[in-house]
């Protein structure tokens, strides 16, 4: 009885922290509007965390997981939005459209996938999977930066709120995959941790070199 409530905490807690996480989208989505422009900054994390939210959105209904589908619809939808406004602001937007259109393409293929496939435990291990891989590289991504850091030492480039959010959230999320016994939530979140305590050190490595502060976004 107490685990079962403590399960039901924990995963309402990682849920509240996760839509924050997405929330923490529209401080750079701010910046972008006020400088109009995105800068030296990538999208890819808003279209990784895209197709991660729908492939978790799709997991969460196969395996019958209310938190998972709530927090994932949310985070499609928002991440929908940040796309569209890093698309209007971008310079090179065949960039972002390219790697928006693919991501709708394999998402929808997946879909169709696993709606059709007999085998339900078959389509919900390759789900899982997929849900794995693709939050791992929403937590990387911005690693794609890193040359650009190294380079000017500087980890402005970096969005600190979408890392610090992944921090906290991706510890939560491995707490209750450990609960749940899920290796698909346990994996990715683990790494998530590292990923993202990782990047944060750039953050001390490289501190803003305006007015010595860290810069938030």
């Amino acid at each position: 009885m107490f685990s079962e409530a403590f399960k039901s905490f924990l995963a309402t807690s990682a849920s509240i922290c996760t839509v924050l996480q997405f929330l923490a989208g529209t401080l750079v989505c701010r910046k972008y509007i006020i400088n109009g422009t995105t800068g030296d900054t990538s999208g890819f994390a808003f279209v990784t965390c895209l197709m991660s939210c729908s492939f978790w959105l799709r997991y969460g209904w196969m395996i019958n997981d209310f938190f998972i589908i709530i927090v994932n619809l949310f985070g499609v939808l928002l991440q929908l939005g940040y796309i569209a406004i890093y698309t209007l602001y971008c310079i090179k937007k065949t960039i972002i459209l390219r790697q928006f259109l693919s991501a709708v393409l394999f998402i929808a293929i997946v879909y169709s996938w696993s709606i059709v496939e007999e085998d339900r435990s078959l389509a919900t291990e390759h789900v899982g999977i997929l849900s794995c891989g693709f939050t791992i590289l929403f937590f990387a991504s911005p690693l794609t930066m890193l040359a650009h850091v190294i380079k000017h030492k500087s980890a402005d480039s970096l969005p600190f709120p979408v890392i610090i959010s992944s921090l906290v959230v991706s510890c939560q999320w491995f707490a209750y995959g450990v609960l749940r016994d899920d290796p698909y939530l346990q994996l990715p979140n683990f790494l998530g941790c590292v990923l993202s305590a990782f990047q944060l050190s750039l953050f001390v490595i490289y501190p803003s070199k305006k007015n010595g502060e860290v810069r938030l976004v």
